[in-house]
C-alpha cells in the first residue's frame, strides 16, 4: 500500500515534534514547513496527499496560503488548524473547501481521525456499506419469501432502492450484482402478488391507493388549509424522486411521503387520465366517450386532462380557483416560470411536466441518450441534472415564496427491459412493448398476466373478443417477424405499461414551504 505523504505547515513546528513522531510511527511520511511561502515551494517540488495548515502565521496567513494552494491544486485536501474560534475564519476556510477544521491544542488521535476522515473515508465507508448490505441481504431474502401485503411490498421496494443508492456510491460491482439479482427476484414475486390480488382491489378488497383514487383520497385533504401546487412529473420512478429530493429540501420540508400504486396498464393515457378524472378507464369511456380514446383510436390520448379535472372537482363539490398547465418543452416551462406569480391567488395550480417521459423515449430512439442513460444510476443522474437546471425548479422556488404547499407525484414509473417475450397479434393489436390489447393474442403464458375480460380490472373492451396482456418482470414484447433486429433495438431501453415495482409503486409526496 502506498505510503501517505503529509505536509504540516506551522511557524512553531518544533513544538509539534511529538505529533509528527506519532504519525511517523503509524507509517505516515511527514514533511514540515514553517511558513506559507515554504509550504508553496514544497508543494511545487513534491506531491502530497494532505496538508495540515496553521492559520496564524507571520507573512502569508493560513487563509492566504489556503487560497494559493487551492489555485495550484484544487483537489488537494487541506486541514485548517487554528487557536482562534472566530466565526469568519471558519466561514472563509469552509468556503475554500477545506477537508477539516481543528482547534488548538490538538492531540494525536484528533489528527489521526482527521486523516482517516479525509483520506480513508471512501475505503471505510465502502467496507462498512458492503458489510451492512451482506447482513441485510439475508433479511431481504427472507422477507421476499414472506411478503404478503401491499404495505410490505412498498417497504421492501424502498429498502432495495436504499441499498441500490448506497452501493452505487462505493462502486462495488460484486455487491451490486447481488442486489440486481434480488431486484429481479423481487419483481418476479411482485408479479405473482399482483396476479393474485389486483382484481380484488377494485371490488372493495383491502388495497393501496390507486391512480383513480389518488386525487380524492390524497390531494383533496391538503386543499383544506392551504393553496396547493400539484406537480405530476410524467414517468417518474421512486428512485428518481430520491435523486433530486435534496434539491427540493432547500425550499420545502416533507410532510407526507406515501408511494401509491399505478393502475394497469402503467401507461400515460390510462394512469394519468385516471388521476385527473378520478375514474377508472372503463368509467371514463362510459361517461366521457368524447374525451376518452382507446389504443386503436387516432389522435392524442391525453388531450382532455383539464376537462377531466374540472369534472372531478365539480363532482366532489369543490368550488376552487384553479388552473392547469401541461409542459412539454423548455419554452413552455420558461413561459410558465416567468408568469407564475399571476397564479398567486389560486387555490390549486396543476402542472404536468413531461421531461422524464421524453427522456425514456429518447433513450429508445437516440444513440447519444443510450450512452448517457445506459443504466439506472445514469438514468437517475440525468433526471437529477435536468431537475436542477429546469424551469420547474424555478417554479417550485417561486411557489415556496408565495406560500404554496407542494404536492409532487407521477402517473407511473418505468423499467429497463432486458428479456424479450414473443407475442403474435393482428393489425389492430396495440403497439406498446409492455402491454398489448387486441383479439387473438398468442403469448408465452408464464411471462404475462393475461386478462381475458378487461372489465374485471375496469378497462374498456375495444372489440368483443379483445383481451389485455401485461409483461412481467423486465420482459418486453417482440413479434416473430424481424425478431433479432427488434430485440437488439429495444433491449436495455426504458419502457412502461407492464407489471414491476418500478412501474407500479410510485412516489406521492406532500411538502410544506420552509
Amino acid at each position: 500500500m502506498k505510503q501517505i505523504s503529509i505536509l504540516w505547515v506551522d511557524d512553531e513546528i518544533d513544538l509539534l515534534k511529538p505529533h509528527i513522531l506519532f504519525l511517523q510511527n503509524k507509517g505516515y511520511d511527514v514533511t514540515t514547513a514553517q511558513s506559507g511561502q515554504d509550504a508553496l515551494e514544497e508543494i511545487d517540488k513534491s506531491s502530497f496527499d494532505i496538508v495540515f495548515l496553521d492559520e496564524n502565521m507571520p507573512g502569508l496567513t493560513g487563509l492566504e496560503t489556503l487560497g494559493e494552494i487551492k489555485q495550484v491544486d484544487a483537489t488537494l485536501p487541506v486541514v485548517m488548524i487554528t487557536k482562534s474560534e472566530e466565526e469568519y475564519i471558519m466561514d472563509e476556510a469552509i468556503g475554500n473547501k477545506i477537508a477539516d477544521y481543528l482547534i488548538k491544542p490538538v492531540n494525536p488521535n484528533q489528527i489521526l481521525l482527521s486523516l482517516k476522515k479525509s483520506l480513508d473515508n471512501s475505503r471505510l465507508v465502502s467496507e462498512k456499506t458492503t458489510a451492512s448490505y451482506q447482513q441485510e441481504f439475508r433479511k431481504i431474502a427472507m422477507d421476499l419469501s414472506m411478503v404478503n401485503t401491499y404495505e410490505e411490498w412498498v417497504d421492501l421496494y424502498k429498502k432495495l432502492i436504499y441499498w441500490e443508492l448506497q452501493l452505487e456510491e462505493i462502486e462495488d460491482s460484486s455487491m451490486f450484482e447481488i442486489l440486481e439479482s434480488q431486484k429481479v427476484e423481487a419483481n418476479s414475486q411482485f408479479s405473482k402478488f399482483i396476479e393474485k390480488n389486483y382484481r380484488d382491489w377494485f371490488d372493495g378488497g383491502e388495497g393501496p391507493t390507486l391512480s383513480h383514487q389518488l386525487f380524492k383520497k390524497k390531494v383533496v385533504p391538503e386543499l383544506e388549509d392551504s393553496k396547493v401546487l400539484f406537480v405530476v412529473i410524467d414517468n417518474l420512478r421512486y428512485d428518481q424522486w430520491l435523486s433530486f429530493e435534496d434539491t427540493i429540501s432547500n425550499f420545502y420540508k416533507k410532510k407526507i411521503e406515501e408511494p401509491y400504486f399505478s393502475i394497469l396498464p402503467t401507461a400515460t393515457q390510462y394512469a394519468r387520465n385516471a388521476i385527473f378524472s378520478g375514474l377508472t378507464p372503463l368509467d371514463m369511456e362510459k361517461k366521457y366517450p368524447d374525451w376518452w380514446k382507446n389504443d386503436t383510436d387516432e389522435g392524442g390520448k391525453n388531450m382532455f386532462e383539464k376537462e377531466f379535472l374540472g369534472s372531478q372537482l365539480k363532482r366532489l363539490g369543490l368550488d376552487l380557483k384553479w388552473d392547469y398547465h401541461k409542459i412539454s418543452s423548455l419554452k413552455q416551462g420558461k413561459h410558465l416560470s416567468q408568469n407564475f406569480r399571476t397564479h398567486k391567488d389560486n387555490d390549486l395550480t396543476v402542472i404536468v411536466y413531461n421531461f422524464v417521459d421524453m427522456l425514456s423515449h429518447s433513450k429508445t430512439e437516440m444513440e447519444v441518450i443510450k450512452e448517457l442513460a445506459s443504466n439506472d444510476k445514469a438514468y437517475r443522474s440525468l433526471t437529477q441534472s435536468w431537475f436542477k437546471n429546469s424551469p420547474l425548479l424555478d417554479i417550485i422556488q417561486q411557489a415556496q415564496q408565495l406560500g404554496f404547499k407542494l404536492i409532487l407525484t407521477t402517473d407511473h414509473g418505468t423499467i429497463n427491459v432486458k428479456q424479450p417475450s414473443k407475442v403474435v397479434g393482428d393489425r389492430e393489436t396495440s403497439a406498446n412493448l409492455r402491454y398489448k390489447t387486441g383479439r387473438s393474442l398468442t403469448y408465452q403464458d408464464k411471462e404475462v398476466l393475461a386478462v381475458k375480460d378487461p372489465k374485471e380490472i375496469y378497462l374498456p373492451i375495444i372489440n368483443v373478443s379483445s383481451s389485455f396482456i401485461f409483461a412481467k418482470n423486465d420482459m418486453f414484447f417482440a413479434y416473430p417477424n424481424n425478431y433479432n433486429h427488434y430485440v437488439s433495438y429495444y433491449r436495455n431501453t426504458y419502457q412502461h405499461g407492464g407489471i414491476s415495482l418500478e412501474e407500479m409503486v410510485v412516489p406521492f409526496v406532500v411538502l410544506e414551504p420552509k
